[in-house]
C-alpha cells in the first residue's frame, strides 16, 4: 500500500495512541453494522412487510456496495489523501444511518443501506492505512494491529448485544440512529487528531470502470439467485441475469487485464496461495454470514426468544471469536504454520454448523444451540488470522495492503452470495412443505436446517481447499511466524 506523506513523527506517542483509539471506534461503528441488523431483522420486516427473500436485502444492500467499494475507497485514499478520504466516508456512513433510521418503506431502506455499505467501504480501507502511517516501529504497528483486530472481531459481541437491547427498548430504528453520536465524535475527534497533509501522492487514475462492473456483477447474480424461487430458476428472467452478471464479470477481468492502476490486480492470483486463500474465503464467507442472518431468525421465529434474548444468545460465540482473534490463533500459527490452524478452524465451524442443522422446532438452548455457537465462534477465531495469512505469504511488502484489501473483498462477496443462496434455498424448502400441509413453524424450521447444512458443506469444501492446495513454506511453523510480523 501507497505510504502518503504524512509524517508520523507530527504526532506524539500519546497522541498517535488517542488517534488510534478514535479510529478503532469508527471501526468498531463499521463492524457493528454487520451484526445489529441481524438481530433486528424480524422486527424490520415485521414493520415494513418484508418477505423473507426480500428481507436478505437488508443485509445484502450494504454487503454489495461495501464489496465492490473496498478497493476503490483505499484507493481514493492514496490519490486524493487519506484523512480527507476517511473523513468523507465517514459522514456518508453516517447520513445514510439516519436515513435508514427514518425510513419508512422497503425502498427507502434498502437504498440507505446501499449507501452506508459505500460510506463503510471507504472508512475500513483507510484505516488501516492511517494506523500504518502513525505506526513506523515494528513494536508499536504490532500493537497497534492487535488493537484493530481486537476490535474488528469482538465487535460482533458487542452488535448483537446492542442491537437486542436497542430494538427490544426503543425499537429496530434505533440499530442506525445509534451511529449518529459515535460518527459525530469520530468525525471530530479525527479532524483533531489526525495529520492533514498529504502532499506526495502517487500517479495514477481511478479504476472506476472496474468498481461498476464488479458490483454490478454481483448484484444481479445476488438478485438472480434471491427471486429464483418467485420468478423460476429456469426463467428467462432469472437466466437473463446470470447471463448479464457473468458478461460483467467477464468485462471485469479485461478491464483489470488492460488498466494501469487495476483494482483487483490478476497477477496476485497466479500466487498459489492468494488463490487459495481468497477460494477458501468466499466459501467460509458464505457460511459464517448465512448462519448469523439465519440463525438470528431461528432463535426469534422458531424458538420464540426476544430481541434481547438473542443478543445474549450469540454472545458467547462472539467473545471466544474475539479472544481467539486477540492472541490464540497467532499463537497457534507461530507454533503450527498456517494451514494446520486453517483447515482445524474451518473443521470446528462445519460442526457447529451441522449441530444447527439438527436443531429441532421445540429446541433448549442450552442443549440444542450453545453448543454450535461455541464451536463456531472457537473455529472462527482460529481461523481468521491463518486465511489473511496465507493470503498475504506470497506477495511482496509492497503489495500487502492491495493483497488484504482482495482478500477482504473476497469475504465480503462470498458473504453476499451465499447468504442469497442460502437464505432462498430455505425459503424454497419452508414454501414446499407448507403446500405439502406441513406446520408453519415445523416448515421454517426444516428450511433453516437446510440452509444450516448448506453452510458446513461450504466450510467442509474450504477445509478441503485449505488442506489440498495449500503449499506450506519450508520454513513450516517458523514462516508463519515471521509472516505474522510482517503482515500489516
Amino acid at each position: 500500500m501507497h505510504a502518503s506523506s504524512a509524517d508520523p513523527r507530527r504526532i506524539d506517542g500519546r497522541k498517535r495512541w488517542w488517534a488510534l483509539a478514535v479510529l478503532c471506534l469508527g471501526v468498531l461503528m463499521i463492524v457493528l453494522d454487520t451484526t445489529i441488523v441481524n438481530v433486528a431483522l424480524p422486527s424490520i420486516g415485521a414493520d415494513l412487510h418484508f418477505t423473507e427473500t426480500g428481507l436478505v436485502w437488508v443485509v445484502n444492500a450494504y454487503l454489495l456496495t461495501f464489496s465492490g467499494c473496498l478497493l476503490l475507497g483505499g484507493r481514493l485514499g492514496d490519490l486524493y489523501g487519506h484523512r480527507r478520504v476517511f473523513l468523507l466516508g465517514l459522514s456518508v456512513f453516517t447520513l445514510a444511518s439516519l436515513a435508514c433510521g427514518l425510513a419508512d418503506t422497503q425502498q427507502m431502506l434498502v437504498a440507505a443501506r446501499a449507501a452506508q455499505g459505500v460510506g463503510g467501504a471507504v472508512v475500513s480501507a483507510i484505516s488501516l492505512s492511517l494506523i500504518m502511517e502513525l505506526f513506523t516501529e515494528p513494536a508499536e504497528r504490532a500493537k497497534a494491529m492487535g488493537v484493530y483486530g481486537f476490535v474488528c472481531a469482538g465487535g460482533g459481541s458487542i452488535g448483537v448485544l446492542l442491537g437486542g437491547l436497542l430494538t427490544g427498548v426503543l425499537g429496530w430504528h434505533w440499530v442506525f440512529l445509534v451511529n449518529l453520536p459515535i460518527g459525530a465524535l469520530v468525525f471530530a475527534l479525527c479532524w483533531a487528531l489526525l495529520p492533514g497533509n498529504d502532499m506526495s501522492r502517487p500517479a495514477g487514475r481511478l479504476d472506476l470502470a472496474g468498481a461498476l462492473t464488479v458490483t454490478g456483477s454481483l448484484m444481479l447474480a445476488v438478485y438472480a439467485v434471491v427471486n429464483g424461487n418467485q420468478a423460476g430458476w429456469a426463467s428467462l428472467t432469472t437466466l437473463g441475469m446470470l447471463g448479464a452478471a457473468a458478461l460483467l464479470a467477464v468485462l471485469f477481468l479485461g478491464i483489470e487485464a488492460r488498466v494501469v492502476t487495476p483494482l483487483m490486480p490478476l497477477g496476485l492470483f497466479r500466487l498459489r496461495n492468494v488463490a487459495t486463500a481468497n477460494a477458501v474465503g468466499v466459501l467460509w464467507a458464505a457460511a459464517m454470514f448465512a448462519w448469523f442472518f439465519i440463525a438470528a431468525l431461528y432463535l426469534q421465529r422458531v424458538l420464540g426468544l426476544r430481541p434481547l434474548q438473542v443478543g445474549l444468545a450469540f454472545l458467547p460465540a462472539n467473545l471466544i471469536m474475539a479472544a481467539c482473534s486477540l492472541g490464540g490463533s497467532a499463537r497457534l500459527v507461530m507454533r503450527f504454520g498456517i494451514r494446520r490452524p486453517l483447515v482445524g478452524g474451518l473443521l470446528l465451524a462445519a460442526a457447529g454448523l451441522l449441530l444447527f442443522a439438527r436443531a429441532p422446532v421445540s429446541g433448549e438452548f442450552v442443549v440444542h444451540v450453545l453448543p454450535g455457537m461455541l464451536l463456531l465462534g472457537l473455529g472462527a477465531g482460529i481461523a481468521f488470522n491463518p486465511v489473511l495469512l496465507a493470503a498475504m505469504n506470497d506477495v511482496d511488502p509492497s503489495e500487502s495492503g492491495i493483497a488484504s484489501g482482495v482478500v477482504n473483498t473476497s469475504f465480503m462477496m462470498g458473504g453476499a452470495l451465499g447468504l442469497a443462496l442460502l437464505a432462498s434455498l430455505a425459503s424454497a424448502r419452508t414454501e414446499a412443505l407448507t403446500r405439502a400441509g406441513a406446520a408453519a413453524v415445523v416448515a421454517l424450521n426444516a428450511g433453516y436446517q437446510l440452509a444450516f447444512a448448506v453452510g458446513a458443506a461450504c466450510a467442509l469444501a474450504a477445509a478441503g481447499l485449505a488442506a489440498l492446495l495449500l503449499r506450506v513454506p519450508a520454513g513450516g511453523a517458523r514462516s508463519g511466524e515471521s509472516s505474522l510480523q510482517a503482515t500489516p
